[in-house]
């Protein structure tokens, strides 16, 4: 019972940076607006404003494997903590646009970041029976994060405050500074410690209270998996033909998961709301109906992920996404479909993200990679994920005023047609398998 404790608490603290990821992506929302305003930014500025923290997730992601192979993933964790603090005051104290967008840019490095670190963390303490559970952990946290983002937008957003939108991005100053604090307490990863110090003993230790029962076992694999591959990993081993396949998963699940469209919805929810009749403050209130569901749902596939599998949630989430981006679109087009049901779709198009993509990513791309190259891997998922993230939220506002939001969820919802012929045809199962023997399968499979 110890272990367990111990293995939920580190997993609930280094999950933390997702709570601050989710805090930071959907804050701006409720400032998007004022932001345009204040400072007379047309269409393609201000979603350069509103993107540009996702150009900084992009670097983030794309370098953050690199100081977690270096120095390891707890001192990356500390330094990412950091750079949210940092951010938070300097875009709420901005004075001009440039500045505002640094200080944006410098949170998303620490978004980006996290999202290759912390779940690459989790999955290397983690006991496998309950790997996929803890590494969800962060997508829960995302989505926690999430809603009180919105919570926050809306208490403030209605409390009649002097340049809201300042105290909005404002205040994750203060869940960054206690982030910072707790993942000091957190050990080095075990299997950080077996690959890249060969300190065998300290590893043991740790994973003696993180899994007791599976501890020789994991011991040895990870050596044995250690010494095979030692010295002839770099970057450029996604691409050799050992470890193209498993490249190439994480590729399209990253790719998939920013084609369903979500980051759309989520940063831009309060307009697309008025879009169909909606008031400004009954648009700001739904958000927090996207935050509740989003939560919800993902406690649903939380529970579910090493009970069901893997697969499953996402043949149930690309399923919803078919049937809800579908009606959003013909809801746009005219339908017989009244566009005060618009809300509603919406909130089923979260329910199925966050029950499949969103339970299922992070679990899947920290899971799939052997142990030398998990960093350079999570990097490559991460880093696609956050480009197409940041190039969807920088041309939503262009492409849905020119073409119409509704040709823009059809070809969303064309686009989770295709992730389901490939969680069908292509997507492997890893449920309930060992870091190691996921490695075993997988190259026993490649061609």
């Amino acid at each position: 019972m110890q272990s367990k404790n111990y293995v939920l608490f580190l997993s609930i603290t280094a999950a933390l940076g997702g709570f601050l990821f989710g805090f930071d992506t959907a804050v701006i929302s409720g400032a998007e607006r004022d932001i345009q305003k204040l400072w007379n930014l047309d269409d393609w500025s201000h979603g350069m404003a509103v993107a540009v923290a996702l150009y900084g997730t992009v670097f983030g992601a794309l370098f953050g494997g690199i100081p977690a192979d270096k120095f390891g993933r707890k001192n990356s964790l500390i330094w990412i903590g950091v750079f949210y603090f940092v951010s938070a005051v300097g875009s709420a104290l901005a004075n001009d646009v440039n500045t505002f967008m640094f200080y944006r840019f410098l949170g998303g490095l620490g978004v980006g970041a996290s999202s290759v670190v912390a779940p690459m963390y989790i999955s290397e303490i983690a006991p496998a029976k309950r790997r996929g559970q803890l590494v969800a952990l962060y997508q829960f946290n995302i989505v926690f994060g999430i809603l009180m983002a919105y919570f926050s937008n809306y208490l403030i957003g209605t409390a009649n405050l002097n340049e809201a939108w300042r105290w909005m991005l404002g205040v994750e100053a203060i869940p960054a500074l206690i982030y910072s604090v707790l993942i000091l307490k957190v050990p080095k990863s075990p299997r950080w410690l077996i690959a890249k110090k060969q300190d065998y003993e300290a590893a043991r230790e740790i994973l003696t209270r993180t899994d007791p029962e599976g501890v020789d076992e994991a011991m040895e694999l990870a050596i044995a998996e250690s010494k095979e591959i030692r010295g002839k990993i770099s970057v450029s081993a996604l691409f050799n033909s050992k470890f193209r396949k498993i490249s190439f998963f994480a590729f399209l699940m990253a790719f998939f998961n920013q084609m369903s469209g979500i980051n759309a919805i989520i940063y831009f929810a309060p307009r697309v709301f008025e879009s169909a009749g909606i008031s400004t403050e009954d648009a700001l209130f739904s958000t927090i109906g996207i935050g509740v569901i989003n939560l919800v749902a993902t406690m649903l596939g939380l529970y579910l992920i090493d009970r069901i599998g893997r697969k499953m949630l996402m043949y149930i989430g690309s399923v919803g996404y078919i049937i809800s981006l579908s009606l959003m679109a013909y809801s746009y087009f005219g339908g017989f479909i009244p566009p005060q049901l618009l809300p509603y779709f919406v909130f089923g198009f979260i329910a199925s993200h966050a029950i499949g993509q969103g339970s299922v990513i992070w679990v899947f791309i920290a899971e799939i990679f052997p142990n030398e190259l998990r960093a350079f891997g999570q990097s490559l998922g991460s880093f696609t994920h956050w480009i197409l993230a940041a190039v969807v939220a920088n041309v939503f506002p262009y492409f849905a005023n020119t073409y119409g939001a509704g040709n823009i969820f059809a070809f969303f919802a064309l686009m989770m047609v295709l992730q389901l012929l490939w969680v069908f045809f292509r997507m492997p199962e890893t449920k309930g398998k060992s870091l190691e023997e996921i490695q075993k399968e997988l190259q026993k499979s490649h061609v």
